[in-house]
C-alpha cells in the first residue's frame, strides 16, 4: 500500500512525524493545536482555542480537496474536563449533519501547553 504525506507549509511541523499520512483513501491526521498558522500564537481561551484547531484541520483537509464532512473519527484531548461543554458547542459548529464518531480524553499535559489537542481520520466518499 501507498501512502501520500500531506505537507503544507501553513503548518511547520514540530518533530518526526508528518501533518496529516493519507493511505488506502483514509486521512489521518495528526494531533492539532491551537496555534495561529499565520502568527504562530498559541491561542488560550478554551473556546477560541477549540474552534482555532478545528479550523486547522479545516485547513489540512482543503490541502487534499476534502471538506469537515469527510471526517469520521475524531480525538479530543482537553487539559480541563470542565470544558467539555464549551468545546462541545465550538465542534457541533463544525459538524451540524452526521457528526463523526468521537473520543474525548482528559490529559493532563499537553505540548506547548495547550488546553486542547485534536486530531482526525477522514475518508474519501
Amino acid at each position: 500500500m501507498k501512502k501520500n504525506i500531506i505537507a503544507s507549509g501553513k503548518f511547520p511541523v514540530a518533530g518526526p512525524y508528518s501533518t496529516a499520512v493519507e493511505a488506502g483513501g483514509m486521512i489521518f491526521i495528526s494531533g492539532q493545536l491551537p496555534i495561529n498558522p499565520a502568527t504562530g500564537e498559541i491561542v488560550t481561551d478554551i473556546k477560541k482555542a477549540a474552534r482555532q484547531t478545528l479550523m486547522n484541520i479545516q485547513t489540512i483537509l482543503r490541502e487534499t480537496n476534502l471538506d469537515m464532512s469527510h471526517i469520521v473519527k475524531t480525538t479530543i484531548f482537553l487539559k480541563n474536563m470542565a470544558d467539555f461543554q464549551v468545546v462541545n458547542e465550538v465542534y457541533a459548529g463544525f459538524f451540524p449533519q452526521e457528526p463523526p464518531a468521537r473520543s474525548t480524553i482528559a490529559a493532563s499535559e499537553l505540548p506547548k501547553g495547550v488546553v486542547l489537542e485534536i486530531e482526525a481520520i477522514a475518508i474519501r466518499k
